[in-house]
């Protein structure tokens, strides 16, 4: 879907393009405008230099925040000149505040004190601020400031430390953010961005996550003669891709293939088949056991990033052995379909050269050569919108509304060395953990719960008998889209079933801690 990768998905004026400068919220800017009914494409900032032709689809332009500074000699930056010439609006988020403050000849400086988090912002009259408070709290990520504003522009808005939170130009419409009105965690964000919207661009409200079916009828229909492996997990995004790519091609042409990794939960391997066999009747699901050669892969190995490229190595091996097994019943598969999704992609940091990888997604990162074309129908879109797809496909409340599960499983829910004995408790731990959330009515309210197994011991008394077992950690978190995440303020009396249950049923553990980490800083899962 991205512009430079396959050209534009709309041949009109309705297009709000988000230039990556490499932020990790660039996605939610474009997440934000979707849901408010526009359209939106994600460039890199040599799109625009190198194509200036895309900016005929557009009808407004996103700059986002990125980690570089404009302070440095070699930043990146972008042909603001042939934005204006198209005579679109322009909406900058924290470095691209600063990379048009420096380009209309305004002050950046580096900051005396860093703003990273809620700040308060104080507001001036502003179309922007349609329908928000005069003071309002915003979400900082930053260090350099907007000491002067340019020339033929006005600061409508200042921190409780007295920076230029926001200004805009008096001639052209162009406005920018110091703070990033993307995150939930800024209040009115929606509201900004929507106004940006209503009074800046004269861009059309008729997007919908829906819309995007139409549009892979055309994009996939050279698949139609040809057999497409889909690895399945069960899980939302793999599901609806297997769904979309039978609707296209047909039921004889895709093989849904689940791999039991040996790093699963208790009873997948058997929903997962009476998913595909039984519900979602796909003639050509096929199941198969590579549980021995991952194990083996990823025994003694610690770094998690190691866990993540070994296990990715393994997979494409196991499904290039999973193609030479069917070859005799489809012939010839050059295909391999997934259900990545953006945060996927922008966490690998594979979505732009600006943009640090976080952690490696095994269907993302794909370490070493392999046969396959991959097939990604879903990977520009958010969780959010897959589930959309998916209540449009009626698929089952079980698969849109089921919690995320990592491609690489229990493997990196594990901190350090895995090993069978590990692996047997936390099945058991994980199968408390979604039986009581379950039971306490909180599973549909949050985005994930599970628990974690750290591989240090403890000192606890069982039976009058002094122990030394291991820990389990709790992570239960509050998402729109997994790029940020609240720590869940679950009750007391859950956390004590939870943690009763464990202590009582799960042998080898003695102690049971409850994670209160927001994303960021920290990520959803440990590994």
């Amino acid at each position: 879907m991205y512009i430079n990768e396959s050209g534009s998905r709309l041949n009109n004026r309705n297009i709000i393009l988000i230039v990556d400068f490499g932020s990790q919220y660039t996605h939610l800017i474009s997440q934000r405008i979707r849901s408010l009914g526009v359209y939106t494409e994600i460039v890199s900032p040599d799109d625009i230099n190198l194509v200036p032709d895309i900016l005929k689809n557009a009808c407004g332009v996103i700059l986002s925040g990125g980690p570089k500074s404009v302070l440095n000699e070699a930043y990146p930056s972008i042909e603001l000149p042939l934005i204006i010439k198209h005579r679109l609006p322009i909406l900058g988020i924290c470095y691209g505040h600063q990379l048009v403050a420096k380009y209309f000849g305004g002050i950046v400086k580096r900051g005396v004190k860093r703003e990273y988090g809620p700040v308060v912002v104080e507001r001036r009259e502003s179309r922007l601020f349609t329908g928000v408070p005069g003071r309002f709290k915003v979400w900082m990520s930053h260090w350099d400031v907007v000491e002067n504003v340019p020339e033929g522009f006005n600061a409508v808005a200042f921190t409780e430390y007295g920076n230029i939170a926001a200004m805009e130009k008096t001639d052209y419409p162009i406005t920018t953010l110091q703070f990033h009105p993307e995150v939930k965690h800024t209040d009115y964000g929606t509201r900004i961005l929507d106004n940006f919207i209503r009074f800046y661009t004269k861009c059309r409200r008729d997007w919908s996550p829906v819309n995007i079916l139409d549009l892979l009828e055309e994009e996939l229909k050279f698949l139609k003669n040809e057999k497409v492996i889909v690895g399945v997990s069960g899980g939302v995004d793999s599901t609806v891709t297997s769904v979309i790519l039978r609707r296209i091609i047909g039921d004889d042409n895709v093989i849904p293939v689940f791999i039991d990794t040996g790093l699963l939960r208790d009873g997948e391997r058997d929903w997962v088949e009476e998913l595909y066999k039984d519900i979602l009747n796909f003639k050509n699901f096929f199941i198969y056991d590579a549980s021995k050669i991952f194990l083996e892969n990823l025994a003694y190995v610690r770094n998690p990033e190691k866990k993540r490229r070994i296990f990715s190595e393994t997979y494409i091996k196991v499904f290039e052995d999973v193609a030479d097994r069917l070859k005799k019943l489809h012939g010839d598969i050059k295909y391999l379909a997934q259900g990545t999704l953006y945060p996927d992609r922008v966490e690998s940091g594979v979505v732009s050269k600006y943009v640090d990888r976080i952690k490696s997604h095994h269907n993302v990162v794909i370490y070493g050569k392999h046969r396959f074309k991959i097939i990604e129908p879903l990977k520009d879109l958010y969780k959010n919108e897959v589930r959309v797809l998916a209540r449009e496909l009626n698929l089952p409340s079980e698969v849109y509304l089921r919690h995320p599960f990592p491609g690489p499983g229990l493997a990196i829910r594990i901190v350090g060395r895995i090993t069978k004995r590990k692996l047997e408790i936390l099945r058991k731990a994980d199968k408390i953990v979604y039986e009581e959330v379950k039971k306490a009515n909180v599973y549909d309210k949050v985005w994930q719960a599970f628990p974690i197994l750290l591989s240090v011991k403890s000192v606890g008394i069982k039976g009058d008998v002094r122990s030394y077992e291991y820990i389990i950690v709790i992570r239960i978190v509050e998402s729109e889209d997994a790029m940020t995440a609240n720590f869940y303020k679950a009750s007391w009396e859950l956390l004590e079933r939870i943690s009763k249950r464990i202590l009582n049923e799960v042998e080898g553990v003695n102690r049971v801690l409850y994670d209160i980490s927001n994303k960021p800083p920290a990520t959803i899962e440990f590994e």
